[in-house]
């Protein structure tokens, strides 16, 4: 390995060169040898007004504002319009009652009584009490039912 290092610190890249070759690459190198043009030298760009700095801008304001306006109404509309809910028929609707849910609730909420009415019903879960067996069965069987229906 110390033969690599030797060779490392005796290699030049500008051996050879010219002094002038040398200057170009050094001088290039600040701009990360990325072509340049000199100040208001830049072909597509004219000189400019301020009217049409200022009126660039406003343009910019306007449209800006434009798509706040948009998505702002947007979201009130959503907000206005509630979803249509279909009518619930008598099973689906009592299979809610069951789960002392509303008939309003979102599908996350009949997930989430379920699961807290199963925790509280379950034998494993209460110390093996089986008195509440009865009630667990007709909250599995109203999930079910609920689930089937589409409503969660």
């Amino acid at each position: 390995m110390d033969h690599v290092r030797l060779y490392n610190k005796t290699y030049n890249y500008f051996s050879g060169l010219p002094e002038d070759a040398v200057a170009a690459y050094q001088k290039d190198a600040a701009t990360g040898h990325r072509p340049t043009w000199a100040m208001g030298m830049n072909p597509g760009a004219g000189p400019r007004r301020a009217e049409d700095v200022t009126e660039e801008r406003a343009s910019w304001a306007r449209q800006a504002a434009s798509a706040r306006l948009y998505f702002r109404a947007r979201r009130f509309r959503a907000e206005a319009v509630p979803e249509p809910r279909r009518k619930l028929k008598r099973l689906e609707a009592r299979a809610l009652e069951t789960m002392d849910l509303p008939e309003t609730a979102t599908a996350q909420d009949i997930k989430t009584r379920y699961k807290e009415l199963v925790k509280r019903h379950h034998p494993d879960a209460n110390g093996g009490d089986r008195s509440t067996e009865g009630r667990l069965q007709q909250v599995i069987e109203a999930y079910n039912l609920l689930r089937q229906a589409g409503l969660c």
